[in-house]
């Protein structure tokens, strides 16, 4: 049964979420600001905590607020404008728009060349590869997850010099490749499965923006191929004529 304000006829849990998107829109609650906990909500609203967390909940369905577990709930930041352009550089672009880019190592293991992943890296099928796990972050946000394959024989301790300097960027430096461009980027839509959405902090449903795309030289040599999936909710791609 949904309980009424008596004096409005609105469920209490939509009064509460109103008053709080009044809040977004108006700047009492900036982006990227901590909202006040939950019993502190209730006391202001003279209601339950069951009915706070509902409000919170619809808030956050409709992308507004985002829940960090053992933090709290923020409002959501302004959607991160990702050009899609020859020089891709996550880093630069969260820095751009005013934010601090971190990379994050999730696994990595070793895996060996099929078909297309040989093609896209020009090497041999069975070719050995390096395959890396990473989350990157906007600030405290977690933006994407990606898949990176390299080749072994040529990228030796990958997954180590990335865990240090959690920069795909900084990693090709080590090897002395100093700047590279993207050779093809490839679009599509889909929801998140279990796993991306306890790394990106999405409910389940959620839909995420894929790109496979790969690297190369300026002359045009493969360096890596890369699966990302980007929160939809959080991220807009621009896609500039160069």
């Amino acid at each position: 049964m949904t309980i009424m304000d008596q004096d409005s006829g609105v469920a209490l849990w939509r009064r509460v979420a109103d008053s709080i998107e009044r809040g977004i829109a108006d700047g009492s609650y900036p982006a990227g600001e901590r909202l006040p906990g939950e019993v502190e909500i209730a006391d202001a609203h003279r209601v339950n905590r069951h009915t706070v967390r509902r409000a919170l909940a619809a808030l956050a369905e409709r992308g507004l607020v985002r829940a960090e577990r053992g933090s709290g709930t923020y409002v959501q930041a302004s959607k991160l404008a990702y050009p899609l352009h020859a020089r891709t550089r996550f880093s630069e672009i969260v820095g751009a728009g005013g934010r601090e880019p971190r990379g994050q190592l999730i696994a990595s293991g070793d895996d060996v060349a099929t078909r297309e992943l040989a093609r896209q890296l020009g090497v041999k099928v069975n070719a050995p590869l390096l395959r890396l796990e990473t989350l990157r972050f906007a600030d405290r946000v977690p933006i994407c997850v990606g898949t990176t394959w390299l080749s072994a024989a040529r990228f030796p301790d990958a997954a180590a010099i990335y865990q240090r300097t959690g920069s795909m960027t900084k990693l090709l430096a080590h090897y002395g490749i100093r700047d590279y461009r993207r050779g093809v980027s490839r679009v599509t839509a889909g929801i998140v499965d279990a796993s991306d959405a306890a790394r990106l902090d999405l409910a389940l449903g959620r839909p995420v923006l894929m790109v496979d795309s790969t690297d190369v030289t300026l002359s045009g040599e493969p360096l890596q191929t890369k699966h990302s999936r980007f929160a939809a909710d959080r991220v807009e791609f621009v896609i500039e004529s160069d």
